[in-house]
């Protein structure tokens, strides 16, 4: 009620004299450009334009010769060090075995009981370097996994496709831009002011704002104060929330901000 109350007081008082109005965008705090780290061909495409997407919903997924053959090098180079692994355990466990025969026929000396401990230590080398090479194996297994993240791409978070530049059958080079999502739930008011009005706002402010086309009211807050990139316009940025309610707002809108204009 007191929420209310203040919201009301606020807009009426920017309904008074002497206050200033200004002309924004609404934008979405929240751009994702989406494109692709390898070269491929387009496989599908699981999304269009105005599509409302939720995180990690799949958005394309592209075929990739290249890493098709970096797939399948790797479970070869794992299946390989696998069967290296598997023969020099069994061959440690034969000598063991040949060990134990020999201490117990003819005790622990001579050239033979030397020759086995020299093929043991030999073949316990070969496993140690092997079972490193199951590792590295392993973990290039591992990483064409998440290689294969990349090339079906999926949502990085809830938004709307406003953008997409493929279609299937296209090739898709790395870093290309295939498709921009918004956020159309977390928005704000891009609005420029002049140099002469920078000391009648400041961040943390509340303001009154508007959206015509809906002829929706409500306060919003000043949220950053940007300088623009171009020191000849003499123009400063000014960035507003607000709480778009269960209205239909979306970026792209014009907008109203009114500052109150004390003398």
């Amino acid at each position: 009620m007191k929420k209310v109350l203040f919201v009301t007081i606020l807009l009426i008082s920017a309904l008074s004299a002497h206050n200033i109005v200004l002309t924004g965008t609404v934008i979405s705090d929240g751009q994702k450009m989406i494109g692709s780290r390898y070269m491929g061909y387009v496989k599908k495409v699981y999304v269009k334009l105005g599509d409302h997407v939720k995180r990690e919903d799949d958005l394309y997924e592209i075929e990739s010769a290249e890493f098709d053959i970096m797939k399948t090098q790797s479970n070869l180079m794992l299946e390989q060090a696998q069967i290296a692994l598997a023969y020099w355990k069994d061959r440690l466990h034969v000598l063991n075995k040949k060990k134990e025969n020999a201490k117990k026929k003819f005790g622990m000396t001579g050239f033979d009981w030397d020759d086995l401990e020299g093929q043991v230590e030999n073949v316990k080398a070969m496993l140690e370097s092997t079972k490193i090479m199951v590792k590295h194996a392993a973990e290039q297994v591992k990483q064409m996994a998440v290689v294969f993240n990349y090339l079906k791409m999926k949502a990085p978070s809830d938004g709307v496709v406003v953008q997409k530049n493929i279609k299937v059958g296209d090739m898709i080079m790395p870093g290309m831009l295939a498709i921009v999502i918004v956020d159309t739930e977390n928005l704000e008011i891009d609005v420029s002011i002049s140099e002469g009005i920078i000391g009648k706002v400041r961040e943390g402010q509340k303001i009154a704002v508007e959206i015509p086309s809906l002829k929706y009211h409500t306060v919003g807050k000043i949220h950053a104060i940007i300088p623009d990139a171009n020191p000849m316009t003499h123009k400063i940025k000014m960035r507003v929330s607000f709480d778009k309610g269960g209205e239909n707002i979306i970026p792209g809108m014009y907008a109203k901000v009114i500052i109150p204009d004390k003398r």
